[in-house]
């Protein structure tokens, strides 16, 4: 006896083990904001427990080839100039971007939340992901392997797996550099306000820091140290407490340009002249280094190359290229501007 052909799992078939309306779950693998996330948690796991896909009218379109750009959030030069590489790359090589925010950190670590992002990218024609210092991103890794979609992570953050791809820069030199900068002026005395301490990159930044004290003879001073965001917000507070500190320090590193105005905001607050009493590094060089006041020093990252790099590495692993190395390294420099001067009891 022939059985009877199994039938397709409906977007009505989600609803109704989830417990909402087809338009809900229509809002929620569209990844509108306008649905709780207890609610898209259970659409997910219905989701997950049917095996629903999108018919196959939307799966077998030829599609031109296609990459994603995935972040948190586009809020800051860092992000802006690295997906301006990223786009110049794609254009280049004929390929089609699609810029997408990820989905909410709360749905996002689930399986069924991951696999049900990537079935939509794939969806889209989309060969390769380009992740852009991206959060918990390792349930979407995992649903993005297992669909044969290669990722290239653009300094990955809280994410320790040596068997992802990534590109970055030469943090660790580029901590050092910064440090025997400030030490080559007479500075003792140097703070260090990097980002948070779960960012590879930013410890990375800080043992550089921490090396070029050593091999100066010069203690590390814990009271010195701050961790926190990339953020302006985190400069101008962790400025503000070393700086009123009974022996403030006469100059500030930091993990990013960012945290640096931040630092620069609590000097001008507090009435502390720069570089006059203080001088401070920024690190990344993005274009508003140029237009602090005063000029900020900054270590200077090739953004718009690692953006470059990603998509060129993304697209062999498409073409089922192995890439050479899983980190991919470019080089830093220091560029030298009017934040930084001889201590002043040197």
């Amino acid at each position: 006896m022939v059985g009877r052909p199994q039938q397709r799992v409906t977007l009505d078939d989600v609803a109704r083990l989830a417990g909402v309306t087809k338009g809900t779950v229509s809002k929620v693998l569209n990844e509108r904001s306008d649905v709780a996330a207890d609610t898209r948690a259970r659409v997910f796991a219905a989701v997950d427990e049917l095996g629903y896909r999108p018919p196959s009218s939307q799966w077998n379109l030829p599609r031109a080839r296609t990459l994603a750009a995935v972040f948190d959030a586009l809020d800051s030069p860092y992000i802006t100039h690295v997906l301006q590489g990223i786009l110049a790359a794609a254009t280049a090589a004929d390929t089609s971007l699609l810029v997408r925010l990820a989905p909410d950190r709360a749905v996002r670590g689930t399986r069924a939340a991951a696999r049900a992002w990537v079935a939509e990218q794939q969806a889209a024609g989309v060969v390769g992901i380009v992740g852009l210092t991206l959060g918990t991103p390792g349930a979407l890794l995992e649903a993005a392997a297992d669909a044969g979609i290669p990722c290239v992570m653009v300094d990955p953050v809280d994410l320790d797996d040596p068997d992802v791809v990534s590109v970055g820069s030469t943090n660790w030199a580029g901590g050092r550099t910064a440090t025997e900068h400030l030490l080559a002026l007479g500075h003792r005395r140097i703070a260090w306000v990097g980002g948070p301490e779960t960012s590879a990159a930013a410890r990375e930044r800080f043992h550089g820091y921490r090396a070029a004290l050593d091999s100066a003879g010069v203690d590390l001073e814990p009271g010195l140290v701050r961790h926190g965001p990339f953020s302006v917000d985190t400069g101008r507070a962790c400025g503000h407490e070393l700086l009123s500190a009974p022996h403030p320090p006469t100059a500030v590193i930091t993990g990013d340009d960012e945290i640096a105005v931040g630092v620069l905001g609590a000097a001008r607050a507090l009435d502390v002249p720069v570089p006059g009493r203080l001088s401070v590094v920024g690190f990344d060089d993005t274009p508003q280094a140029a237009w602090t006041t005063p000029p900020l020093t900054s270590v200077h990252q090739p953004l718009r190359g690692m953006g470059r790099v990603a998509v060129e590495t993304v697209l062999a692993m498409a073409a089922g290229t192995a890439p050479a190395s899983r980190y991919v390294q470019l080089a830093t420099s220091l560029v030298v501007r009017e934040s930084t001067a001889p201590a002043p009891d040197a």
